[in-house]
Protein backbone atom coordinates (compact mmCIF):
# COMPACT_ATOMS: atom_id res chain seq x y z
CA UNK A 1 0.00 0.00 0.00
CA UNK A 2 1.58 3.31 -1.10
CA UNK A 3 0.85 6.71 0.33
CA UNK A 4 -1.49 7.81 -2.47
CA UNK A 5 -3.69 4.77 -1.87
CA UNK A 6 -3.58 5.37 1.87
CA UNK A 7 -4.50 9.03 1.32
CA UNK A 8 -7.51 8.05 -0.79
CA UNK A 9 -8.75 5.67 1.91
CA UNK A 10 -8.21 8.33 4.58
CA UNK A 11 -9.98 10.98 2.51
CA UNK A 12 -13.02 8.77 1.85
CA UNK A 13 -13.32 7.74 5.49
CA UNK A 14 -12.82 11.33 6.58
CA UNK A 15 -15.49 12.64 4.22
CA UNK A 16 -17.98 9.96 5.26
CA UNK A 17 -17.52 11.01 8.89
CA UNK A 18 -17.09 14.81 8.66
CA UNK A 19 -18.56 15.74 5.23
CA UNK A 20 -15.26 17.33 4.29
CA UNK A 21 -11.98 16.16 2.80
CA UNK A 22 -8.55 16.49 4.37
CA UNK A 23 -7.12 20.02 4.20
CA UNK A 24 -3.71 20.85 2.72
CA UNK A 25 -2.05 21.02 6.14
CA UNK A 26 -3.63 17.70 7.21
CA UNK A 27 -2.34 16.03 4.04
CA UNK A 28 1.10 17.53 4.73
CA UNK A 29 1.07 16.06 8.23
CA UNK A 30 -0.21 12.69 7.05
CA UNK A 31 2.45 12.46 4.34
CA UNK A 32 5.20 13.34 6.80
CA UNK A 33 3.96 10.77 9.30
CA UNK A 34 3.83 8.15 6.52
CA UNK A 35 7.52 8.88 5.87
CA UNK A 36 8.30 8.54 9.61
CA UNK A 37 9.25 12.22 9.87
CA UNK A 38 9.25 14.14 13.12
CA UNK A 39 7.08 17.24 13.34
CA UNK A 40 10.24 19.33 13.09
CA UNK A 41 11.23 17.54 9.87
CA UNK A 42 7.71 18.05 8.45
CA UNK A 43 7.95 21.79 9.10
CA UNK A 44 11.30 22.29 7.39
CA UNK A 45 9.99 22.19 3.83
CA UNK A 46 6.61 23.81 4.50
CA UNK A 47 5.19 27.08 5.77
CA UNK A 48 3.92 25.38 8.94
CA UNK A 49 5.78 25.40 12.25
CA UNK A 50 6.50 22.21 14.15
CA UNK A 51 4.54 23.52 17.12
CA UNK A 52 1.48 24.23 14.95
CA UNK A 53 1.60 20.77 13.36
CA UNK A 54 2.12 18.94 16.66
CA UNK A 55 -0.16 20.87 19.00
CA UNK A 56 -2.92 22.20 16.76
CA UNK A 57 -3.30 20.10 13.60
CA UNK A 58 -2.13 16.71 14.87
CA UNK A 59 -4.45 16.13 17.86
CA UNK A 60 -7.54 17.13 15.88
CA UNK A 61 -6.53 15.01 12.86
CA UNK A 62 -5.82 11.84 14.86
CA UNK A 63 -9.05 12.27 16.84
CA UNK A 64 -11.23 12.68 13.74
CA UNK A 65 -9.42 9.92 11.87
CA UNK A 66 -9.95 7.61 14.86
CA UNK A 67 -13.67 8.36 14.77
CA UNK A 68 -13.79 7.89 11.00
CA UNK A 69 -12.00 4.52 11.10
CA UNK A 70 -13.67 3.23 14.26
CA UNK A 71 -10.43 2.57 16.14
CA UNK A 72 -7.80 4.52 18.03
CA UNK A 73 -5.36 6.12 15.58
CA UNK A 74 -2.12 7.98 16.25
CA UNK A 75 0.96 9.16 14.35
CA UNK A 76 2.66 5.81 14.94
CA UNK A 77 -0.13 3.33 14.12
CA UNK A 78 -2.32 4.97 11.46
CA UNK A 79 -0.73 3.00 8.58
CA UNK A 80 -2.03 -0.35 9.81
CA UNK A 81 -5.45 1.17 10.51
CA UNK A 82 -5.68 2.43 6.92
CA UNK A 83 -4.55 -0.94 5.60
CA UNK A 84 -7.29 -2.67 7.58
CA UNK A 85 -9.83 -0.17 6.31
CA UNK A 86 -8.75 -0.79 2.73
CA UNK A 87 -8.84 -4.60 3.08
CA UNK A 88 -12.38 -4.43 4.45
CA UNK A 89 -13.65 -2.66 1.34
CA UNK A 90 -14.73 -4.04 -1.97
CA UNK A 91 -12.73 -2.81 -4.99
CA UNK A 92 -15.54 -0.49 -6.06
CA UNK A 93 -15.68 1.07 -2.63
CA UNK A 94 -12.28 2.67 -3.08
CA UNK A 95 -13.43 4.80 -6.00
CA UNK A 96 -13.78 8.49 -5.19
CA UNK A 97 -17.43 9.44 -4.97
CA UNK A 98 -18.24 13.08 -5.87
CA UNK A 99 -20.04 14.99 -3.14
CA UNK A 100 -23.79 15.26 -3.44
CA UNK A 101 -25.43 18.57 -4.23
CA UNK A 102 -26.23 18.93 -0.54
CA UNK A 103 -22.57 18.67 0.50
CA UNK A 104 -21.46 21.58 -1.71
CA UNK A 105 -21.67 24.78 0.29
CA UNK A 106 -23.30 27.84 -1.22
CA UNK A 107 -20.84 30.72 -0.60
CA UNK A 108 -23.14 33.11 1.23
CA UNK A 109 -21.17 33.44 4.48
CA UNK A 110 -17.65 33.10 5.91
CA UNK A 111 -16.12 29.66 5.39
CA UNK A 112 -16.90 27.40 8.36
CA UNK A 113 -14.01 26.19 10.49
CA UNK A 114 -14.54 22.55 9.50
CA UNK A 115 -15.21 23.28 5.84
CA UNK A 116 -13.21 21.62 3.09
CA UNK A 117 -13.65 24.75 1.01
CA UNK A 118 -11.24 26.93 2.96
CA UNK A 119 -8.04 27.41 0.97
CA UNK A 120 -4.99 28.39 2.96
CA UNK A 121 -2.72 31.14 1.64
CA UNK A 122 0.68 30.24 3.14
CA UNK A 123 2.38 31.66 5.05
CA UNK A 124 -0.46 33.96 6.17
CA UNK A 125 -2.25 31.58 8.52
CA UNK A 126 0.89 30.41 10.29
CA UNK A 127 2.20 33.98 10.56
CA UNK A 128 -1.05 35.03 12.25
CA UNK A 129 -1.02 32.06 14.63
CA UNK A 130 2.53 32.84 15.65
CA UNK A 131 1.77 36.55 16.09
CA UNK A 132 -1.38 36.24 18.19
CA UNK A 133 0.41 34.41 21.02
CA UNK A 134 2.92 37.24 21.42
CA UNK A 135 2.35 39.65 24.35
CA UNK A 136 0.61 42.83 23.20
CA UNK A 137 0.20 41.53 19.64
CA UNK A 138 -1.46 43.57 16.89
CA UNK A 139 -2.54 42.04 13.57
CA UNK A 140 -3.90 44.16 10.71
CA UNK A 141 -5.93 42.32 8.05
CA UNK A 142 -6.77 44.26 4.89
CA UNK A 143 -8.50 43.15 1.68
CA UNK A 144 -11.47 44.15 -0.50
CA UNK A 145 -14.94 42.84 0.31
CA UNK A 146 -15.56 39.07 0.25
CA UNK A 147 -11.87 38.20 -0.04
CA UNK A 148 -11.85 35.96 3.05
CA UNK A 149 -10.99 38.39 5.86
CA UNK A 150 -13.63 37.13 8.28
CA UNK A 151 -12.92 33.48 7.43
CA UNK A 152 -9.28 34.06 8.36
CA UNK A 153 -10.31 36.00 11.46
CA UNK A 154 -12.42 33.09 12.71
CA UNK A 155 -9.42 30.78 12.40
CA UNK A 156 -7.13 33.10 14.32
CA UNK A 157 -9.70 33.43 17.10
CA UNK A 158 -10.18 29.66 17.22
CA UNK A 159 -6.41 29.14 17.41
CA UNK A 160 -6.24 31.65 20.26
CA UNK A 161 -9.10 29.90 22.05
CA UNK A 162 -7.22 26.58 21.90
CA UNK A 163 -4.49 28.32 23.95
CA UNK A 164 -7.02 29.25 26.59
CA UNK A 165 -7.35 32.89 25.52
CA UNK A 166 -10.62 34.80 25.80
CA UNK A 167 -11.82 36.10 22.43
CA UNK A 168 -14.17 38.91 21.47
CA UNK A 169 -15.19 39.90 17.94
CA UNK A 170 -16.91 43.24 17.34
CA UNK A 171 -18.36 44.02 13.91
CA UNK A 172 -18.40 47.82 13.87
CA UNK A 173 -21.02 47.87 11.11
CA UNK A 174 -23.47 46.59 13.71
CA UNK A 175 -23.22 49.88 15.59
CA UNK A 176 -26.25 52.08 15.01
CA UNK A 177 -25.72 55.55 13.58
CA UNK A 178 -26.56 57.23 16.89
CA UNK A 179 -23.57 55.47 18.48
CA UNK A 180 -21.28 57.68 16.39
CA UNK A 181 -22.88 60.94 17.52
CA UNK A 182 -20.03 61.54 19.99
CA UNK A 183 -16.75 60.00 21.07
CA UNK A 184 -18.11 59.37 24.56
CA UNK A 185 -21.16 57.50 23.30
CA UNK A 186 -19.06 55.41 20.90
CA UNK A 187 -16.48 54.41 23.52
CA UNK A 188 -19.21 53.49 26.01
CA UNK A 189 -20.85 51.32 23.33
CA UNK A 190 -17.44 49.79 22.61
CA UNK A 191 -16.77 48.93 26.26
CA UNK A 192 -20.31 47.68 26.90
CA UNK A 193 -20.16 45.24 23.98
CA UNK A 194 -16.80 43.82 25.03
CA UNK A 195 -18.15 43.40 28.57
CA UNK A 196 -21.26 41.64 27.25
CA UNK A 197 -19.25 39.15 25.20
CA UNK A 198 -16.99 38.42 28.17
CA UNK A 199 -20.14 37.73 30.20
CA UNK A 200 -19.09 40.14 32.92
CA UNK A 201 -21.28 42.62 34.85
CA UNK A 202 -21.40 46.07 33.29
CA UNK A 203 -19.41 48.38 35.58
CA UNK A 204 -19.08 51.38 33.26
CA UNK A 205 -20.60 53.87 35.69
CA UNK A 206 -18.00 52.93 38.32
CA UNK A 207 -15.06 53.75 36.06
CA UNK A 208 -16.37 56.43 33.70
CA UNK A 209 -15.84 60.13 34.28
CA UNK A 210 -15.99 62.05 31.00
CA UNK A 211 -16.08 65.46 32.70
CA UNK A 212 -12.93 65.00 34.79
CA UNK A 213 -10.61 62.54 32.98
CA UNK A 214 -12.25 62.35 29.57
CA UNK A 215 -13.71 59.48 27.52
CA UNK A 216 -10.41 58.00 26.29
CA UNK A 217 -8.87 57.75 29.76
CA UNK A 218 -12.16 56.37 31.09
CA UNK A 219 -12.13 53.72 28.40
CA UNK A 220 -8.52 52.79 29.10
CA UNK A 221 -9.16 52.66 32.85
CA UNK A 222 -12.16 50.39 32.33
CA UNK A 223 -10.07 47.89 30.39
CA UNK A 224 -6.99 48.16 32.59
CA UNK A 225 -8.58 48.19 36.02
CA UNK A 226 -11.65 46.06 35.37
CA UNK A 227 -11.86 43.88 32.25
CA UNK A 228 -8.23 42.73 31.99
CA UNK A 229 -8.05 42.10 35.73
CA UNK A 230 -11.28 40.12 35.84
CA UNK A 231 -10.16 37.54 33.27
CA UNK A 232 -7.30 35.17 34.03
CA UNK A 233 -5.97 34.80 30.49
CA UNK A 234 -4.99 36.97 27.51
CA UNK A 235 -7.82 38.75 25.70
CA UNK A 236 -7.95 38.74 21.88
CA UNK A 237 -10.08 41.67 20.75
CA UNK A 238 -10.97 41.50 17.04
CA UNK A 239 -12.41 44.63 15.46
CA UNK A 240 -14.06 43.74 12.15
CA UNK A 241 -15.18 46.30 9.53
CA UNK A 242 -13.32 49.21 11.13
CA UNK A 243 -13.88 51.10 7.84
CA UNK A 244 -17.15 52.14 9.46
CA UNK A 245 -15.22 54.42 11.80
CA UNK A 246 -13.42 56.09 8.86
CA UNK A 247 -16.71 57.81 8.05
CA UNK A 248 -16.59 59.68 11.37
CA UNK A 249 -13.28 61.59 11.42
CA UNK A 250 -14.03 63.24 14.77
CA UNK A 251 -14.16 59.78 16.36
CA UNK A 252 -11.48 58.12 14.24
CA UNK A 253 -8.83 60.70 15.15
CA UNK A 254 -9.13 59.65 18.80
CA UNK A 255 -10.16 55.98 18.61
CA UNK A 256 -7.33 54.71 16.42
CA UNK A 257 -4.53 56.50 18.33
CA UNK A 258 -6.05 55.02 21.50
CA UNK A 259 -5.65 51.51 20.05
CA UNK A 260 -2.04 52.32 19.12
CA UNK A 261 -1.35 53.52 22.66
CA UNK A 262 -2.78 50.30 24.12
CA UNK A 263 -0.50 48.28 21.84
CA UNK A 264 2.52 50.30 23.00
CA UNK A 265 1.55 49.96 26.67
CA UNK A 266 2.54 46.29 26.39
CA UNK A 267 6.17 47.51 26.43
CA UNK A 268 5.67 49.12 29.83
CA UNK A 269 2.94 47.34 31.79
CA UNK A 270 2.36 43.60 32.15
CA UNK A 271 -1.42 44.01 32.27
CA UNK A 272 -1.46 45.32 28.68
CA UNK A 273 0.58 42.36 27.46
CA UNK A 274 -2.64 40.42 28.01
CA UNK A 275 -4.37 42.44 25.28
CA UNK A 276 -4.03 41.16 21.70
CA UNK A 277 -5.66 43.25 18.94
CA UNK A 278 -6.84 42.27 15.46
CA UNK A 279 -8.00 45.10 13.18
CA UNK A 280 -9.84 44.18 9.96
CA UNK A 281 -10.66 46.63 7.17
CA UNK A 282 -11.41 46.74 3.44
CA UNK A 283 -9.84 50.02 2.33
CA UNK A 284 -6.59 51.82 2.72
CA UNK A 285 -6.61 54.25 5.64
CA UNK A 286 -7.38 57.59 4.01
CA UNK A 287 -8.18 59.52 7.20
CA UNK A 288 -5.34 61.79 8.41
CA UNK A 289 -3.51 60.19 11.35
CA UNK A 290 -0.19 61.15 12.89
CA UNK A 291 2.29 58.50 11.79
CA UNK A 292 3.34 58.00 15.42
CA UNK A 293 -0.26 57.54 16.59
CA UNK A 294 -1.66 55.26 13.91
CA UNK A 295 -2.27 51.55 14.57
CA UNK A 296 -2.09 50.95 10.82
CA UNK A 297 1.70 51.04 10.56
CA UNK A 298 2.62 48.75 13.46
CA UNK A 299 2.08 45.07 14.20
CA UNK A 300 1.76 42.30 11.62
CA UNK A 301 0.29 43.49 8.30
CA UNK A 302 -1.81 40.90 6.44
CA UNK A 303 -2.83 41.91 2.93
CA UNK A 304 -5.04 39.17 1.48
CA UNK A 305 -4.38 38.71 -2.22
CA UNK A 306 -6.40 36.88 -4.84
CA UNK A 307 -5.86 33.14 -5.22
CA UNK A 308 -2.96 31.96 -7.33
CA UNK A 309 -3.63 29.58 -10.26
CA UNK A 310 -2.57 26.67 -8.04
CA UNK A 311 -4.97 27.74 -5.29
CA UNK A 312 -7.74 28.12 -7.87
CA UNK A 313 -7.11 24.53 -9.00
CA UNK A 314 -7.10 23.37 -5.36
CA UNK A 315 -10.45 25.05 -4.72
CA UNK A 316 -11.84 23.38 -7.84
CA UNK A 317 -10.58 20.02 -6.58
CA UNK A 318 -12.41 20.60 -3.27
CA UNK A 319 -15.56 20.77 -5.39
CA UNK A 320 -14.53 17.53 -7.14
CA UNK A 321 -13.74 19.43 -10.34
CA UNK A 322 -10.64 18.75 -12.41
CA UNK A 323 -9.57 21.75 -14.44
CA UNK A 324 -7.01 21.83 -17.22
CA UNK A 325 -4.40 24.63 -17.02
CA UNK A 326 -6.02 26.46 -19.92
CA UNK A 327 -9.39 26.32 -18.16
CA UNK A 328 -7.84 27.83 -15.02
CA UNK A 329 -6.43 30.62 -17.18
CA UNK A 330 -9.85 31.27 -18.75
CA UNK A 331 -11.52 31.47 -15.35
CA UNK A 332 -8.88 33.80 -13.90
CA UNK A 333 -9.07 36.02 -16.99
CA UNK A 334 -12.82 36.49 -16.48
CA UNK A 335 -13.23 36.64 -12.68
CA UNK A 336 -9.67 36.86 -11.36
CA UNK A 337 -8.64 34.92 -8.26
CA UNK A 338 -11.43 36.40 -6.14
CA UNK A 339 -12.43 33.72 -3.57
CA UNK A 340 -16.16 34.50 -3.56
CA UNK A 341 -16.51 34.68 -7.34
CA UNK A 342 -14.56 31.44 -7.70
CA UNK A 343 -16.60 29.59 -5.09
CA UNK A 344 -19.83 30.70 -6.74
CA UNK A 345 -18.57 29.43 -10.09
CA UNK A 346 -17.42 26.08 -8.70
CA UNK A 347 -20.66 25.69 -6.74
CA UNK A 348 -22.69 25.82 -9.95
CA UNK A 349 -20.20 23.77 -11.98
CA UNK A 350 -20.10 20.99 -9.36
CA UNK A 351 -23.90 20.83 -9.38
CA UNK A 352 -23.80 20.71 -13.18
CA UNK A 353 -26.12 23.72 -13.34
CA UNK A 354 -24.04 25.14 -16.18
CA UNK A 355 -21.04 24.27 -18.35
CA UNK A 356 -17.79 26.18 -18.02
CA UNK A 357 -18.07 27.69 -21.50
CA UNK A 358 -21.63 28.87 -20.85
CA UNK A 359 -20.69 30.20 -17.40
CA UNK A 360 -17.87 32.31 -18.86
CA UNK A 361 -20.01 33.48 -21.76
CA UNK A 362 -22.89 34.60 -19.54
CA UNK A 363 -20.81 35.84 -16.58
CA UNK A 364 -20.95 39.58 -17.41
CA UNK A 365 -24.67 39.51 -18.32
CA UNK A 366 -27.92 39.76 -16.38
CA UNK A 367 -28.53 36.11 -17.23
CA UNK A 368 -25.32 34.82 -15.65
CA UNK A 369 -24.61 33.46 -12.18
CA UNK A 370 -23.17 36.80 -11.03
CA UNK A 371 -26.23 38.87 -11.95
CA UNK A 372 -27.36 39.52 -8.36
CA UNK A 373 -23.85 40.32 -7.21
CA UNK A 374 -23.22 42.69 -10.12
CA UNK A 375 -26.58 44.43 -9.77
CA UNK A 376 -25.91 45.10 -6.08
CA UNK A 377 -22.69 46.86 -7.03
CA UNK A 378 -24.48 48.75 -9.80
CA UNK A 379 -27.09 50.00 -7.33
CA UNK A 380 -24.32 51.21 -5.03
CA UNK A 381 -22.64 53.03 -7.90
CA UNK A 382 -25.90 54.71 -8.94
CA UNK A 383 -26.29 56.03 -5.41
CA UNK A 384 -22.84 57.59 -5.68
CA UNK A 385 -22.55 59.22 -9.13
CA UNK A 386 -18.97 60.30 -8.48
CA UNK A 387 -17.96 56.64 -8.00
CA UNK A 388 -19.89 55.60 -11.09
CA UNK A 389 -18.09 58.24 -13.14
CA UNK A 390 -14.73 57.14 -11.75
CA UNK A 391 -15.35 53.45 -12.53
CA UNK A 392 -16.63 54.37 -16.00
CA UNK A 393 -13.29 56.04 -16.62
CA UNK A 394 -11.49 52.86 -15.54
CA UNK A 395 -13.51 50.31 -17.54
CA UNK A 396 -13.53 52.34 -20.75
CA UNK A 397 -9.80 53.05 -20.71
CA UNK A 398 -7.39 50.87 -22.67
CA UNK A 399 -4.65 51.25 -20.05
CA UNK A 400 -4.42 51.90 -16.29
CA UNK A 401 -5.62 55.35 -15.19
CA UNK A 402 -5.19 57.67 -12.22
CA UNK A 403 -8.19 58.36 -9.96
CA UNK A 404 -8.94 60.66 -7.07
CA UNK A 405 -7.46 59.06 -3.95
CA UNK A 406 -10.73 58.69 -2.03
CA UNK A 407 -12.62 57.31 -5.03
CA UNK A 408 -9.83 54.81 -5.67
CA UNK A 409 -9.99 53.65 -2.04
CA UNK A 410 -13.76 53.21 -2.21
CA UNK A 411 -13.74 51.30 -5.51
CA UNK A 412 -10.88 49.14 -4.27
CA UNK A 413 -12.81 48.31 -1.09
CA UNK A 414 -15.67 47.12 -3.32
CA UNK A 415 -13.17 44.88 -5.09
CA UNK A 416 -13.85 46.50 -8.47
CA UNK A 417 -10.36 47.78 -9.22
CA UNK A 418 -6.77 46.71 -8.66
CA UNK A 419 -3.72 48.91 -8.26
CA UNK A 420 -0.61 49.27 -10.36
CA UNK A 421 1.42 51.76 -8.38
CA UNK A 422 -0.53 55.02 -8.43
CA UNK A 423 -2.71 53.81 -11.31
CA UNK A 424 -5.74 51.51 -11.31
CA UNK A 425 -7.46 49.08 -13.68
CA UNK A 426 -10.49 46.74 -13.46
CA UNK A 427 -9.93 43.81 -11.13
CA UNK A 428 -11.04 41.41 -13.88
CA UNK A 429 -12.79 41.28 -17.25
CA UNK A 430 -16.11 40.57 -15.54
CA UNK A 431 -16.28 44.16 -14.28
CA UNK A 432 -14.92 45.67 -17.47
CA UNK A 433 -17.59 44.02 -19.63
CA UNK A 434 -20.53 44.41 -17.25
CA UNK A 435 -20.02 48.03 -16.21
CA UNK A 436 -18.72 49.28 -19.56
CA UNK A 437 -22.16 49.42 -21.17
CA UNK A 438 -24.27 50.01 -18.07
CA UNK A 439 -22.28 52.97 -16.79
CA UNK A 440 -22.05 54.31 -20.33
CA UNK A 441 -25.83 54.16 -20.58
CA UNK A 442 -26.06 56.11 -17.35
CA UNK A 443 -24.29 58.92 -19.16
Amino acid sequence: MNFEAALQVANEAFFAHTQRYLSDVEVTLLRGAWQNQTYQEMSENTDYTANYLQRTVGPKLWKQLSEALGESVSKTNFREALKREMSNRTPSATLTVPPSAHSVEFPDKPVALDSQFYIERPPIEVDCYQAIVQPGALIRIKAPQQMGKTSLLYRILTYAATHGYRTVRLNLREAEGAVFSSLDKFLRWFCANVTLQLELPNQLDNYWNEAVIGSMVSCKTYFQSYLLKRIDSPLVLALDEVDQVFQYPDIAKYFFPMLRSWHEEANNRAIWQQMRLIVVHSTEVYIPLNINQSPFNVGLPVDLKEFTPNQVANLAACHQLTLQPEEVEQIISMIGGHPYLLRLAFYHLSRQDVTLSMLLQDAPTDGGIYSDYLRRNLVTLKRHPELAAALKQVVTATKPVRLDTIQAYQLHSMGLIQRQGDLVMPSCELYRHYFHDRLDNEG
